[in-house]
């Protein structure tokens, strides 16, 4: 098959060919978009999962969903490193440029770009780092809303002023966060407490954010009414139709088929996860020799798709982490038959260690996102299949 028609296009945010198994997140946020624009109240919305599953693809599809309907958006993704001051004010300021061309009140728009310069610059408390600064904002700063200093009073004024902005127009605003569990408890708790005033004004903005499957309850921990504030949408592996779409319909485009053995050995070396499903794909393309891709091609491929996983999807991920962690994850691993969440405590005996001295290399662990606290007492990898990779690495 000639390598340069491959369809197929593993990577890290990078939209599939053809985005199957989505549909329903997809109908429903049309919904909340019409709603919104028509007055209605609405929640803002979260994507879950595990890494590989395609939330940053699809949180990319709802801002395109978004922006087709006239709407104001932007976009960030968290870092554990860094407020979410300067983040969100570059986000904001993206998505009320857009809509700033057609506004009827080039005044209050103005007005408030003033008042999100203002809220920027309170993003550090050194003076000589704030005038050096320049958030790029070609307005004065607006004093006197959204600058106090404290987070989740800023937050709250900023956002319904922005939606203020749009209020009339028939569209809103929506700012997408990838990462989310990344950000600091204090901005959690800012972003709970903002979108909470949101809902109850019926305002046009909507946060739209993505994360680890622990996200949930790292927003339930900040403000216990989280709960009811978002609609969660898990992100799951796809089933086998889903699976099967995602390779016939690029691969009918070429004019290219696949034997059904073919399709069925694909989604047991991918297993339904939409980033295995283009690797294998791909490499399965590549092996291939003519039409219809048979199983055999597969077999001859997927060692191929394997080496290049173990390398930059699984063991980029493993470099990052000191030896006490590797040594936490691989006692993960031989508890974890399936690759699913096990008990902090049976770690510990598997080390036979106490659980409070391995408490720094899991919480490292979680801080660089290889893991996650699946529910109290348990974890899991974020990875899928990261602990059969483990196993094969020892």
């Amino acid at each position: 098959m000639d390598p340069v028609r491959n369809p197929y296009a593993p990577g890290a945010g990078q939209r599939p060919p053809e985005l199957a198994g989505r549909d329903r997140q997809l109908d429903a946020f049309d919904i909340v978009l019409e709603r919104v624009a028509r007055g209605r109240p609405e929640r803002s919305v979260m994507l879950t999962g595990l890494r590989g599953v395609g939330k940053t693809v699809l949180l990319n599809q709802l801002r395109s969903a978004a922006r087709t309907r006239g709407w104001g958006t932007g976009k960030l993704e968290a870092r554990p490193d860094q407020e979410l001051r300067r983040p969100l004010t570059s986000a904001l300021h993206m998505a009320i440029r857009s809509i700033a061309v057609a506004h009827r009140n080039p005044d209050q728009v103005d007005d408030f770009l003033g008042i999100l310069k203002a809220f920027a610059l309170r993003s550090t408390a050194d003076k000589s780092m704030r005038e050096r600064w320049n958030p790029g904002i070609d307005v004065p700063a607006v004093t006197g809303r959204a600058d106090s200093g404290d987070i989740e009073i800023d937050l709250v004024e900023l956002l319904m002023e922005a939606a203020q902005v749009v209020r009339d127009t028939g569209v809103g605003i929506a700012i997408f966060i990838d990462e989310l569990q990344d950000l600091g408890p204090a901005d959690i708790s800012a972003l709970c407490g903002a979108c909470h005033e949101l809902s109850q004004d019926t305002a046009p903005l909507i946060v739209v954010g993505a994360g680890l499957p622990h996200l949930p309850a790292v927003l339930s921990a900040s403000k216990s009414y989280s709960e009811r504030l978002f609609s969660y949408h898990r992100i799951d592996r796809l089933d086998r139709a889903a699976a099967d779409h995602a390779l016939l319909a690029p691969a009918e485009r070429e004019e290219v088929k696949y034997t059904e053995e073919a399709l069925a050995a694909l989604y047991e070396k991918a297993d339904g996860y939409p980033y295995f499903v283009q690797a294998y794909g791909k490499a399965t393309w590549d092996a291939a020799a003519q039409s219809p891709i048979d199983a055999e091609d597969v077999a001859v491929a997927a060692p191929t798709a394997e080496e290049e996983l173990a390398v930059g999807f699984f063991g980029s991920r493993y470099e990052r982490a000191t030896p006490a962690e590797r040594e936490y994850m691989r006692a993960m691993a031989d508890l974890a038959g399936d690759d699913g969440p096990v008990a902090t405590a049976s770690v510990a005996s598997q080390l036979g260690r106490k659980p409070a001295s391995l408490s720094p290399a899991r919480d490292g662990l979680i801080k660089k996102g290889l893991i996650y606290s699946a529910e109290r007492g348990t974890i899991g990898f974020t990875v899928p299949h990261f602990g059969r990779y483990l196993r094969g690495v020892q």
